[in-house]
């Protein structure tokens, strides 16, 4: 779950859930817009995450399946604890946010049951 590859594809699949619970339907050009990427390297995202079991396409719309979904899901929690975590400990949310997105993908599930913990106990 660390490497580069999924690194990406955690990214995209965490724009796709995002972009799904605002727009009734998700478009490469939407997913691109979000991450500030090439269509190019969305098509190529969309066809590892096909190729993955995560996500279909109808040709114009990408829907998560229910493996992405989960995945997705998790990968976003995982933010909303970091970013909540920090915000806690006195970083402003912009900066809480963007390190969120850092961290996700690089902390051991160690730390981040405590950081889940201590949000827990001490959350808003």
């Amino acid at each position: 779950m660390k490497n580069t590859n999924n690194r990406s594809s955690e990214d995209y699949l965490e724009a796709i859930l995002l972009l799904s619970r605002e727009l009734e339907y998700v478009h490469r050009i939407d997913i691109a817009r979000r991450m500030g990427v090439s269509q190019p390297a969305v098509q190529k995202a969309i066809k590892l995450l096909i190729d993955g079991g995560y996500i279909t396409t109808d040709g114009m719309h990408i829907y998560l399946t229910e493996a992405g979904k989960t995945y997705a899901e998790a990968v976003y929690n995982r933010h909303c604890t970091i970013r909540t975590f920090l915000v806690l400990h006195g970083v402003n949310e912009a900066d809480a946010d963007n390190d969120a997105c850092e961290l996700e993908h690089v902390i051991s599930q160690a730390t981040f049951e405590m950081m889940s913990r201590y949000v827990s106990e001490n959350g808003k």
